[in-house]
């Protein structure tokens, strides 16, 4: 196969990267608290922590875990929104060689159960704003040790009001009780009289398990690798090179950490990225919350902005955008969802920078394809493949089709899953026998080597750049006792790309929209929650019964 996109690559950008660089996310780690220790790493409400402070209080958490008899590899799920609790817990799993279970706050208790059950899990470090949702359901699981922390756990002085605020004014944190349980302060200073032991970990051990819902619904773990995430860091760092090397004007790369770090994207982009570059990223716990993000972010002259167009749009939208200092900004990466035109133009005519498209996945670490840094038109297409990383476009037969000519888009690459974690049947689906992984899009190469998304061969909705299986809301909505059949679509929605709607044929006829509502309000987060309810007398199906959900969605049923 001809990689014809390296004809396109801007000068100085290799075509190769090495991915043998660092035996382990730990020893990259480790590298930059050595080298950047008086520099600050993370921000968050006006609270810093350095690279050093980073070091040792993820030093001191790891030593905790390891007195608990954990053994090499057990898996340590954290469900937190952008707290500095958030980086210190990511390097004392890796540090002490553990695995990463990234979990979602908002999941209901149905949700978070699976994963813990699905992961096996032993420990969980968790926001008390989220407890209850443990609560529900931890007896079922084999989670041992539950480390609590508080909005204002790194927080000095100020921490004791935050934590006033969130508990008391903003009645953020429900009524909890998790026998056993261990405050996260409580653990970094036991973890002080701990020794630390360091662990020799190679790149084949596994580092995280990101869940995904893939084709069939079922939330399954990505088995991410060491040299996965060391691979995407570094070719996401090197793609940036062309408008990062020269800025000898900026003593600090700053990052905006709006994107959730459970979420793969802003994993390696805005979170392991960011500590290998020695760089500042500013947290934003709520990123819905627009006011509150553009007041954090004041006085920072922001370097990179790794976002999705929902957040884009909205920080465009908002009339404090003028008060952002955009005047080091060198990238803004798009990735998540589709990057609408409209949006892209007019950010590019209010910060002179371009909003850089890319694409990836879970099941890659994520990052696939990127536009180059330095165009500033808006092309539509997804960008190249990344330093090492191989696209081919296939029909169903595994066959490559001819350029400009829609397939499957197929992916090979030192950034590309194991595996799901103990699914092999799963695997083999996705994993091709000469080594690429099948995304499930469809999309087209150009003679540049540009690939565009035609289409996503998976019935799949995405919602602010999450993605949500139709596979998982049916079965929700049809163990309502008054529902007889139920499908689930996507639909444009001019907020979150896509919306989920539904169309239900009833048992009862007292059933209304209102109903269904609520109940999803219980069983499923936000983004996965339908927004409109059609109902119908019967459903279109294929002449073996399968309901079609592609003609609901085009309007020709």
């Amino acid at each position: 196969m001809d990689k014809i996109w390296l004809k396109s690559y801007p000068p100085g950008v290799p075509a190769e990267i090495d991915p043998t660089r660092y035996s382990s996310v730990a020893e990259l780690l480790e590298e930059a608290f050595r080298d950047h220790r008086t520099k600050p790493a993370f921000v968050c409400m006006g609270k810093e922590i350095s690279y050093g402070e980073l070091d040792a209080l993820s030093r001191k958490l790891a030593a905790w875990f390891q007195s608990k008899g954990l053994a090499r590899g057990a898996r340590i799920a954290i469900m937190m929104p952008n707290v500095l609790q958030y980086p210190v817990a990511i390097a004392a799993i890796l540090r002490a060689g553990y695995v990463v279970v990234n979990v979602n706050p908002l999941y209901t208790p149905r949700e978070l159960e699976h994963q813990l059950k699905d992961s096996g899990a032993e420990a969980i470090i968790l926001l008390e704003n989220f407890a209850t949702t443990l609560q529900a359901i931890v007896r079922n699981t084999s989670v041992k040790h539950v480390v609590v922390a508080a909005m204002g756990d790194l927080m000095g002085v100020k921490g004791a009001l935050v934590n006033f605020v969130v508990r008391r004014v903003k009645k953020m944190v429900p009524a909890w009780s998790l026998p056993g349980h261990v405050k996260f302060n409580t653990a970094i200073a036991e973890g002080s009289r701990q020794s630390f032991k360091p662990v020799q970990q190679g790149p084949d051990d596994v580092a995280f398990l990101q869940y995904t819902g893939g084709t069939t619904g079922v939330a399954k773990g990505a088995t991410l690798l060491h040299r996965n995430l060391i691979a995407n860091v570094l070719q996401s760092e090197i793609w940036l090179d062309p408008v990062r090397a020269n800025r000898t004007d900026i003593d600090q790369f700053i990052t905006v950490v709006a994107l959730p770090l459970y979420h793969v994207f802003a994993l390696t982009v805005c979170g392991l990225l960011t500590i290998r570059t020695g760089g500042l990223g500013v947290l934003i716990p709520n990123p819905r919350d627009i006011p509150g993000m553009i007041k954090a972010l004041e006085g920072y002259p922001i370097t990179t902005i790794p976002a999705v167009n929902t957040l884009y749009n909205a920080m465009l939208n908002s009339p404090d955008f003028h008060k952002l200092d955009f005047s080091k900004l060198i990238a803004a990466n798009g990735g998540g969802m589709a990057v609408q035109e409209a949006v892209a133009k007019r950010w590019f005519e209010l910060t002179h920078t371009p909003i850089i498209e890319g694409y990836g996945l879970s099941e890659t670490s994520p990052c696939v394809t990127c536009n180059p840094v330095t165009v500033t038109e808006y092309s539509g297409t997804i960008g190249l493949p990344l330093p090492s990383t191989e696209i081919s476009i296939r029909d169903d037969e595994g066959n490559e089709v001819p350029l400009g000519q829609p397939g499957e888009i197929c992916i090979r690459g030192p950034q590309v899953m194991a595996g799901y974690w103990n699914r092999p049947d799963e695997t083999a689906k996705v994993m091709t026998p000469d080594g690429f992984f099948k995304s499930g899009d469809v999309g087209l190469m150009n003679e540049n080597g540009f690939v565009k998304i035609v289409d996503r061969k998976k019935d799949m909705i995405l919602v602010s750049g999450f993605n949500v299986y139709p596979n998982e809301i049916e079965d929700v909505v049809a163990k309502m006792p008054g529902v007889f059949e139920v499908a689930a679509v996507g639909v444009p929605d001019q907020h979150s790309g896509e919306a989920v709607k539904l169309f239900v044929v009833k048992k009862d006829q007292a059933l209304t929209d209102a109903d269904i509502f609520t109940y999803c309000k219980t069983q499923l987060t936000g983004y996965k929650r339908p927004k409109i309810v059609e109902f119908r007398t019967e459903l279109p199906k294929s002449n073996v019964g399968k309901i079609l959900r592609r003609e609901l969605r085009d309007g020709r049923a």
